[in-house]
């Protein structure tokens, strides 16, 4: 008989449950407690990171809103105006760097004639040229600068003056950039001196491109004689005075020669050596001197501005910028010209006087041949300031430009480069002189290499800035050849004046060149000056016109229209009406209703 099993006894029922263990994050995620030699950082790099927690808006309490009057019932509701003008953020413009202007007195009657041509006193002649001094005229002084300015009924926010310039209008020697013992011919081409070296820069400026210029020494290093007895040197020491002739910077001083300093490049006449720094060095083959009667060119080449603009704000690469970019697409935006000056009067005449660069301690520093102690101390700290001067160089002033030459020829025959890789100019390597008011950083539009002769005891030099030159060379030729009646007449889109190339001797291919590749005259240079400098007086005089009518509407539309009754009746009866222009402010006729469309 079958035996019935009994049951297997239960377990005792726990008397506590037991609670869920905790899990950490490593357990959450299978991460081992120990890491793995093949991946280390696996703990780390898979932590979870900790959400957020969300602020919350402070109110206050029912008794703050009691004590301030606020309704309790709507309290709760939160003021969206309040909420959007707190978290809007304001925006602070942008500075907009724009010239500082001086208000002063109104013009005189006589102010709206043009500026009278310096007077001459006839000294000395030579040759066909009757030399006089200049006198009643101002000169610019070491920290100031002088240009030639005229009232325009035009210009009331301007207070009523813009540049101009005074006879001879042509591209010539400047009278304001010019040492007072520096004598001039009528038409302001031709220059001597009866002391020692005294310099005269033109009145035009390059700033880019590639430039020209022709000096015929008049005085100077008398030509070699054929007796077979007298040396080379003998032979050419009768001497009619001296002549150095080059290219030189706003920096440069005007009481001594071409070359002296860091400032400026020069060839002397004897020898043909090439001077910079104050440092002659053989150039001219044979040492072939530079005579009378001799046509010494001088060509001039400079990158692009935007070019320019790289290496003195530091961002040049050699492997990147491989071109000179004479000719590059028509820039959005031009740079920015501001020019800080202000009406005076001297002598009857009126002149913009404005602050005048400096000179840079580090480029001075270049004409010691030895370091001072307080140089050698900073060499031995950085080693990098020591570098010699380069695209790159920490030393903004020290910076020099790729792609930039002078070319001389003699005669129309080219002797080659003496200089490569010229100063910067633009600024920051340009300051400003030390003085109360002057802004530094501000290109004024006419910071660049100017024609420089310098002339010593007798010694006499023409300046020739073209169209017509003596001894044209070949690329100028054939770029003057392709602009004559034979030019096409079609123009460019881009405003870039294209010239055919001479072919090269190779390939026999030409290449097409835009305005700036090609070789041209200075004085193709000094109208395009006159066209940027109305520019600049137009954009100012707009500048301050819209001031004028953002802080007074009412009151710039009423000067605009009486400007415009002054400008009919000045032009109708003479500038006997001027009288009334005192009344006038700054302001012009459409401003009011631009600035009611803005609003």
């Amino acid at each position: 008989m079958a035996t019935e099993t009994s049951p297997r006894p239960r377990s005792a029922t726990p008397l506590t449950i037991p609670q869920k263990r905790p899990m950490n994050l490593d357990d959450e995620q299978h991460i081992p407690a120990v890491s793995s030699p093949l991946n280390p950082d696996a703990p780390t790099s898979r932590a979870r990171k900790a959400p957020a927690r969300e602020q919350r808006e402070k109110k206050e309490s029912l008794k703050k809103r009691e004590a301030k009057g606020v309704d309790s019932t709507r309290s709760s509701t939160p003021d969206t105006q309040t909420n959007i003008k707190k978290s809007r953020k304001i925006e602070k413009p942008p500075d907009i760097v724009r010239p500082v202007r001086y208000y002063t007195k109104p013009p005189s009657p006589s102010d709206f004639d043009a500026p009278r041509q310096p007077l001459f006193n006839p000294i000395l002649t030579k040759g066909n040229h009757e030399f006089n001094e200049c006198f009643e005229h101002i000169s610019n002084k070491k920290a100031f600068r002088y240009t030639n300015c005229i009232a325009d009924p035009g210009f009331p926010s301007s207070r009523w003056f813009r540049q101009t310039d005074a006879e001879p209008f042509q591209p010539r020697f400047s009278f304001q950039e010019a040492s007072s013992h520096i004598l001039f011919d009528s038409t302001g081409r031709s220059i001597t001196t009866e002391k020692g070296f005294r310099m005269a820069r033109a009145n035009v400026c390059a700033r880019e491109g590639r430039w020209y210029y022709e000096c015929k020494i008049l005085s100077g290093v008398r030509p070699p004689t054929h007796d077979p007895s007298l040396t080379q040197q003998d032979s050419s020491s009768s001497s009619g005075g001296h002549v150095r002739l080059g290219w030189a910077r706003r920096e440069a001083s005007l009481d001594t020669p071409v070359g002296f300093d860091a400032y400026s490049y020069g060839l002397r006449d004897v020898s043909g050596q090439k001077v910079h720094l104050s440092r002659p060095k053989d150039f001219a083959p044979s040492n072939d001197s530079f005579c009378e009667g001799d046509v010494i060119g001088l060509e001039l080449t400079l990158p692009s501005l935007a070019l320019h603009r790289k290496v003195v704000e530091g961002s040049y690469n050699k492997a990147v910028d491989v071109s000179d970019d004479l000719d590059p697409h028509p820039a959005a935006e031009a740079p920015e010209i501001v020019r800080d000056r202000v009406p005076i009067r001297y002598k009857g005449v009126v002149y913009f006087e404005q602050f005048e660069y400096s000179s840079a301690k580090d480029l001075e520093d270049l004409m010691n041949p030895a370091p001072s102690l307080s140089n050698a101390a900073v060499a031995a700290k950085d080693a990098a300031a020591t570098a010699p001067p380069n695209p790159n160089h920490p030393s903004v002033p020290l910076r020099t430009l790729p792609f930039s030459s002078i070319k001389v020829y003699k005669n129309g025959k080219v002797l080659g480069n003496p200089f490569t890789d010229l100063f910067a100019f633009l600024p920051p390597a340009s300051k400003a002189a030390t003085q109360q008011g002057a802004r530094d950083g501000m290109d004024d539009g006419m910071l660049g290499y100017f024609p420089a002769i310098s002339v010593f005891r007798g010694g006499a030099a023409e300046i020739n800035f073209g169209p017509d030159f003596w001894c044209p060379p070949s690329d100028l030729a054939a770029a003057d050849g392709v602009d004559g009646e034979d030019a096409d007449d079609d123009v460019p889109m881009d405003g870039n004046a294209i010239a055919m190339a001479p072919k090269d001797p190779k390939t026999q291919k030409q290449h097409s060149q835009g305005k700036n590749s090609r070789l041209r005259g200075m004085g193709e240079r000094y109208v395009e000056q006159i066209a940027e400098d109305i520019v600049y007086d137009l954009i100012d005089e707009v500048d301050f016109w819209m001031l004028d009518a953002i802080e007074n509407p009412d009151a710039a539309a009423a000067d605009g229209a009486a400007s415009q009754k002054a400008r009919s009746a000045s032009t109708a009866a003479g500038m006997e009406t001027v009288e009334g222009l005192t009344q006038l402010g700054g302001g012009g006729g459409e401003i009011k209703e631009i600035v009611q469309e803005e609003e």
